[in-house]
């Protein structure tokens, strides 16, 4: 396994992002860090220039794992299931343009908020509907350019769809496409799963991506998680991929970075 860390490409709102733009500056402190990898939250592809941005990347001997991409949803307000039909298919075409962008790194397309929520008043079959179609249409067009999307079980202070790699499985089948799989988070994961273990194990194949914060979204040892179990606990899983740090940037973004990277060093040598 190796590590990366989020690195948000656009000015965001979502708290639990690093580093926040200034790109070539940003990646040069990740790569002097040691980290394998950067994750780049994405709002919008179309805002950047993915030749450059794969020419810095390249020159800081970092690779991309996945591509993240709930700005659109936070940002914006787009969501697959929104009542507003247009607005789930905005939400539809910008997932496509994330995939045609992590494409060119050879990078997993992250589906965490743009999934959205489910309002009270609205009936439960139909919006998981909305969320079925919406991924499968997705899924079907990442196929054609080799790309997986790893759909993100989220706390329920966050969501209401979706909050447990249980639900995500479920959903898996609903969909019944082979690129579509799950991204595992420590800190949601924390909340929600009655075990980690258990979790992780029951994901087996279609875990694609792995995020980690500690049990207070803080660093990875800022916390009360057991890294060192849940390193050997993926490996008995027999998951090879990347570990991803989404964390607050506390104390501060250098330090949150510094802390991951001093945490996890000494777990996966």
């Amino acid at each position: 396994m190796k590590l990366s860390i989020v690195l948000s490409t656009q000015p965001a709102a979502f708290n639990a992002l690093v580093y926040k733009g200034a790109l070539e500056t940003n990646l040069a402190k990740i790569a002097a860090l040691g980290y394998d990898g950067v994750e780049l939250a994405v709002r919008d592809p179309s805002l950047l220039n993915a030749r450059e941005l794969d020419e810095i990347v390249k020159e800081k001997k970092l690779r991309v794992p996945a591509i993240g991409t709930g700005q659109a949803y936070g940002e914006e307000g787009l969501s697959f299931t929104h009542p507003d039909r247009a607005i789930r298919q905005k939400a539809v075409e910008r997932i496509k343009a994330h995939v045609e962008f992590a494409a060119g790194f050879n990078a997993h397309v992250i589906i965490g908020l743009i999934r959205g929520k489910k309002a009270e008043s609205s009936d439960h079959d139909r919006v998981l509907g909305w969320l079925v179609e919406a991924l499968d249409e997705c899924a079907a067009f990442a196929n054609q350019f080799g790309v997986k999307l790893a759909m993100e079980p989220i706390n329920r202070y966050e969501t209401n769809l979706i909050n447990t790699a249980s639900e995500g499985l479920a959903l898996m089948k609903k969909v019944g496409r082979e690129n579509l799989g799950l991204l595992l988070d420590t800190f949601h994961m924390n909340i929600e799963e009655p075990s980690l273990e258990e979790a992780i194990h029951n994901a087996g194949k279609r875990l694609f991506h792995f995020h980690i914060a500690d049990s207070n979204r803080w660093f990875p040892g800022a916390g009360h998680l057991d890294f060192r179990r849940l390193v050997e606990i993926l490996q008995e899983a027999g998951y090879q991929g990347y570990l991803s740090a989404e964390i607050l940037p506390l104390p501060d973004p250098d330090r949150a970075a510094e802390g991951t990277m001093e945490t996890m060093r000494g777990i996966l040598q």
